[in-house]
């Protein structure tokens, strides 16, 4: 295997141009904000976050060279304040004699500390350099405000089965930097479940795809076979009877069996899932969802309990995590149920688009203290044992509930404790 084959099939395979790149049609589409800023050459800073594998960095890269810029690239988890620095007096000095800028490609931007981000905040108000940052955390609350104060972001979502798809067949025949060399058979079950199991991760996907290949003996006709066993085993994933329409039916009846109380069904169905190689954050995902919209306030432990769930997925990993979360699904499936938070959410959703006459009171408004028209009249509940009756709601809506307390669980003590005060108890009965 010469010195470019030994380069991962993925890098191999990234896009250089916008033609060859997958996904985030949301991003890139045509007319989208980041693609119209691409067209005029007036892409800013930016900072682009999402699951990995899904094209970030390769869009960074993409975007910086059909801009005929100077391209930086630095990794948050190895460089410090002084190659900052030395990027800076590079891109200053580039800028000066060629009048050409700069953008500073910084992978794992989430990983740089306030000291490094603050080294380039100067930098990028003046224009000597342009900032792509690609993180997998969520920047608003792995990074500085500072820098993401001065950077448009944009969420990547994972890429579809059918792109992932497209780009494995595509290095499949490409004998240039792909495995075209190769005498390669791909069963279409195999390909079809790696693009489904890779969870939308290009990377993964294509990477999984060259161990298959370069880790499988030809047969007696010469040819690379790859069944759907063999891929399986590549991606550490057990193929199990599993498709995408069984991998939705078996989630369906995951959530309708926390819903409806029956730890045991909820138990199977999680585990079968996970036995198909499921990711387990999935799982913990769907029931830190279903915490709040089933349980709600009839027992708020149960948030607690999901999202430690989904923490355990991340630090312990599989298997250890499974024991986790088989703890938080029988708590989930055994606690009492209520939807009136889920309930409430919708209605206020709905007013909060629908009503346009929604003017804040005026006690209730960051005004100067005066008593004219109301203002300066707002009743401190902490000087009243902490509670008083006055309007919080605008004129508008100041006769509408959104949040009514089932009878279950906790939710039971707030019908008194609550609604007795505002003499809303009579009125629900009548609705």
């Amino acid at each position: 295997m010469n010195g470019e084959r030994r380069i991962p099939l993925a890098e191999r395979m990234r896009a250089t141009s916008f033609a060859d790149f997958v996904g985030q049609q949301h991003i890139v589409g045509k007319n989208k904000l980041l693609y119209r800023a691409i067209s005029t050459g007036s892409v800013g800073s930016c900072i682009f976050y999402g699951p990995p594998g899904t094209g970030k960095t390769t869009l960074a890269g993409i975007i910086a060279k059909s801009l005929n810029a100077n391209i930086e690239k630095l990794n948050a988890v190895s460089s410090g304040v002084s190659d900052a620095k030395a990027v800076i007096e590079r891109a200053r000095a580039q800028k000066q004699m060629f009048g050409t800028d700069t953008y500073l490609l910084l992978d794992e931007c989430h990983r740089w500390n306030k000291a490094q981000s603050d080294c380039v905040l100067q930098a990028v108000e003046e224009g000597s350099i342009y900032f792509i940052g690609s993180t997998t955390e969520n920047p608003y609350t792995s990074m500085t405000r500072a820098i993401v104060s001065r950077c448009s972001i944009f969420e990547f979502k994972k890429v579809s089965e059918k792109d992932v798809e497209g780009v494995l067949k595509k290095a499949l025949a490409d004998k240039e930097r792909g495995l075209g060399d190769f005498a390669t058979q791909v069963d279409d079950d195999a390909l079809k479940f790696l693009a489904f199991a890779c969870n939308g991760d290009v990377r993964t996907a294509l990477n999984s795809l060259e161990l298959a290949v370069l880790s499988t003996k030809p047969a007696k006709d010469k040819i690379i076979h790859i069944d759907k066993e063999t891929m399986g085993e590549c991606l550490n994933k057990r193929p199990l009877s599993i498709d995408e329409d069984m991998y939705y039916d078996y989630l369906s009846a995951f959530c309708k069996s926390l819903r409806g109380s029956d730890s045991d069904a909820a138990l199977y169905y999680a585990h079968r899932l996970l036995a198909a190689g499921i990711d387990p954050k999935i799982i913990a995902r769907r029931m830190i969802a279903h915490a709040s919209e089933d349980i709600g306030m009839a027992d708020s432990n149960a948030l607690l309990m999901a999202c430690l769930a989904h923490y355990a997925c991340e630090k312990n990993g599989a298997p250890e995590c499974f024991l986790n979360l088989s703890h938080a699904i029988v708590y989930l499936c055994e606690a009492e149920k209520s939807n009136s938070v889920y309930k409430a959410m919708h209605l206020a959703m709905e007013d909060a688009e629908n009503q346009r006459e929604d003017i804040v009171p005026n006690h209730l408004k960051n005004h100067p203290s005066t008593n004219k028209d109301g203002h300066g009249q707002y009743k401190y509940p902490h000087n009243f044992g902490g509670y008083c009756n006055q309007q919080y709601m605008p004129d508008a809506l100041k006769d509408k509930i959104y949040y009514v307390p089932s009878e279950n669980g906790r939710e039971k003590n707030l019908v008194r404790k609550k609604f007795a005060k505002n003499g809303f108890v009579e009125k629900k009965k009548k609705d």
